[in-house]
């Protein structure tokens, strides 16, 4: 294992990554920092999990000017939940650096806010393309300055379509740019836009890092009338604390999402037509264990920060492998075993087949298991969550809710999960056990001195 320590970082980069307990690089960061600081266009093609986020974070605040107010490295990413994901870390990785100034823009917020915020000039901007490419048109951001320029989760983007966007995005950034291009799979969609926009590239291939071993892979051939029993007695069977129901259109999310409620498993959509605000306390109680099962198309679930996903299960196989690889390498990660369920109707074979191909390998196919409705309880999710009608505008943070929670409410802290504070609302995870406790307390007290509307959702 290779440590951070023997790159030719700042103090406070290195400071930052002490902070964050990250001494051993990764070996996507191991094979592309060194290039990556020395200013060299990169095409790294790496699996989801791999840590290509510290590794381009890193690089893209390392040719940082912080006395110039302008945006310098410009991040674009598939879908708002990974432009977050990205932000986030970048400005975790940047936190010695006084007045850095990372900025968010994507679609499904307001305009307006955004619009506002670019009128004070950013260091680092993350965004998709749909959204920069409208403030590029708008004449709201420029790109004159960017010196580094990344294509995160490539192959994801040009898939939704956004292939145009990142050709008029990129020429409106200077030609001496350094560009990196991260990308999970390397289809011929990839070689044309890396061919046109990378100089010279050095290509980095960790693909033999997908811990496909550490991935219990289960088929099981099935009718198509039969799939929802099938995936109910394969929940039930399993019982994974958090497990993500992969569909391959928006109307089967709904559909499975019903159809499990049939055998009373709770269960969750996330699909593109679902509003913003929807999306997010669906991600929300995903994330803070309030919600096991998530069903999801492939594009909604683009960003996913879970970083124990129990299970994957394929309501059907997606029609290219490499979507399937991409799907099942969100479990097992960081060294942890996963399981990875897939059902096949008979018009599926052929896709079977090419995966078959592509893994070089017989799939395992299974028989079903019984249904044992008996043991649904088994998968009731072990927090609820409570909405507070507050948040950053009101000046509340994670530690004014848990100081409500465990001092006038009488909580223990044990009892108090995951909490989420964003513009106007607020989010806490809550023991089911003590979670009509905490709302009834919540509601006849105060937070911050305070009355909130508080609902249990």
């Amino acid at each position: 294992m290779t440590e951070f320590t023997s790159l030719p970082l700042p103090p406070a980069l290195l400071q930052a990554l002490d902070a964050l307990n990250y001494t051993q690089m990764t070996p996507v960061q191991a094979q592309s920092l060194p290039s990556i600081l020395s200013g060299r266009d990169l095409i790294v093609q790496a699996p989801t999990g791999s840590g290509k986020t510290v590794a381009f974070g890193l690089g893209l605040l390392y040719r940082l000017d912080p006395a110039l107010i302008k945006t310098q490295a410009l991040v674009l990413c598939p879908t708002r939940e990974l432009a977050d994901q990205v932000a986030k870390e970048i400005r975790r990785l940047a936190i010695g650096i006084a007045n850095l100034k990372v900025l968010i823009l994507t679609g499904g917020v307001a305009l307006g806010p955004q619009l506002a915020s670019l009128r004070k000039d950013s260091h680092v901007v993350v965004g998709t393309p749909g959204r920069v490419q409208e403030m590029l048109r708008k004449h709201a951001l420029s790109l004159s300055k960017v010196g580094t320029l990344v294509l995160d989760e490539a192959d994801r983007m040009l898939d939704m379509g956004f292939e145009e966007p990142i050709r008029e995005i990129v020429g409106k950034t200077p030609p001496k740019r350094q560009s990196l291009l991260f990308s999970a799979t390397y289809p011929d969609a990839i070689r044309a836009i890396a061919k046109s926009t990378l100089r010279d590239p050095l290509e980095v291939t960790v693909a033999g890092d997908v811990e496909q071993p550490a991935i219990e892979q289960l088929f099981f051939e099935i009718d198509l009338a039969r799939k929802p029993a099938a995936l109910a007695a394969l929940l039930l069977q399993h019982r994974p604390e958090s497990s993500v129901v992969f569909c391959n259109t928006r109307r089967d999310t709904e559909s499975v999402v019903e159809a499990l409620a049939e055998f009373n498993i709770s269960a969750l959509a996330l699909h593109g037509d679902i509003e913003q605000r929807d999306r997010d306390e669906v991600l929300v109680r995903f994330a803070n264990r309030s919600c096991s099962v998530l069903v999801a198309s492939d594009v909604a679930a683009r960003g996913l920060d879970i970083k124990e996903l129990a299970a994957v299960i394929n309501y059907e196989l997606p029609p290219d492998p490499d979507i399937y690889l991409h799907r099942i390498g969100r479990t097992a990660r960081a060294g942890r075993t996963g399981l990875a369920i897939s059902l096949c109707t008979p018009r599926e074979m052929p896709r079977a087949i090419a995966l078959e191909k592509q893994q070089g390998a017989p799939l395992i196919w299974h028989k079903l298991p019984p249904l044992n409705t008996s043991a649904a309880n088994a998968l009731q999710a072990a927090m609820v969550t409570l909405r507070i009608d507050g948040g950053r505008s009101d000046k509340m943070r994670p530690g004014d809710i848990l100081g409500a929670l465990t001092g006038d409410a009488g909580l223990p802290g044990t009892s108090v999960g995951k909490i989420d504070v964003f513009a106007t609302r607020s989010y806490v995870a809550i023991a089911r056990a003590v979670a009509d406790k905490a709302l009834n307390r919540l509601r006849a007290g105060k937070i911050k001195g305070r009355n909130f509307r508080v609902a249990r959702i």
